[in-house]
Formats: structure tokens, C-alpha cells, sequence
């Protein structure tokens, strides 16, 4: 199993008491993918990357609608922009986090 805690300390960077249980499902969720150095990020800038997020993680894991995923995405690419490599746990995390949708990890 991947390492939490540096997943952990990231997260910590946009909330000071995140969510433990969270941070780990969501890593489960990810699994394999957080080898890749690639994979284990999200490019704002990559609307196919955007896509994937909104389609998979928001909608199927989140339960969002189309139009709350777009724009959780969107807010969470805001919220990230000083960051040149957007970490995927931390952003999965955010997104749950401004769509109010944290109950579905946890």
C-alpha cells in the first residue's frame, strides 16, 4: 500500500486537519495508477485530464452531476493554481471537500 502520511502532509498543505479516512480511500481508489509519476498527477491545463476527472472520480465515485463535477473541477484548479504539479490524491481530496461530498469517502 502506497504511503499515506506523504499523501497526508500534501493534503495538509490546503487543510490543516484533513480528513485521514479519506485521504485513504481515496488512495485505495487510485491504487496502481500512483506509481506513475504522470498518472499520480492532474494537469489543469489537459482538458481530456479535466474530462477524466469530472467523468470518473466526480461522477462515478462522487456521485456528482455533469455540470457540479465541471465545476468542483474548476474550483479546485482555482485553488491549486500556484502549484506546478497538482498532486491527484490532494485534488481528488479538494474536490470532495468544495462539493461537499467528503461522506462519500469517509
Amino acid at each position: 500500500m502506497a504511503d499515506i502520511a506523504k499523501y497526508l502532509e500534501d493534503v495538509k498543505r490546503y487543510d490543516s486537519s484533513p480528513n485521514e479516512k479519506a485521504v485513504e480511500t481515496i488512495v485505495k481508489y487510485l491504487g496502481i495508477a500512483l506509481r506513475s509519476r504522470d498518472a499520480s498527477l492532474v494537469s489543469c491545463s489537459d482538458d481530456s485530464e479535466l474530462d477524466r476527472v469530472r467523468k470518473g472520480f466526480a461522477v462515478k465515485k462522487l456521485g456528482l452531476t455533469p455540470d457540479e463535477a465541471a465545476k468542483g473541477v474548476a474550483e479546485v484548479c482555482e485553488k491549486m493554481k500556484g502549484d506546478r504539479n497538482k498532486n491527484r490524491v490532494t485534488f481528488y481530496y479538494l474536490l470532495a471537500q468544495v462539493t461537499g461530498t467528503m461522506s462519500k469517502l469517509a
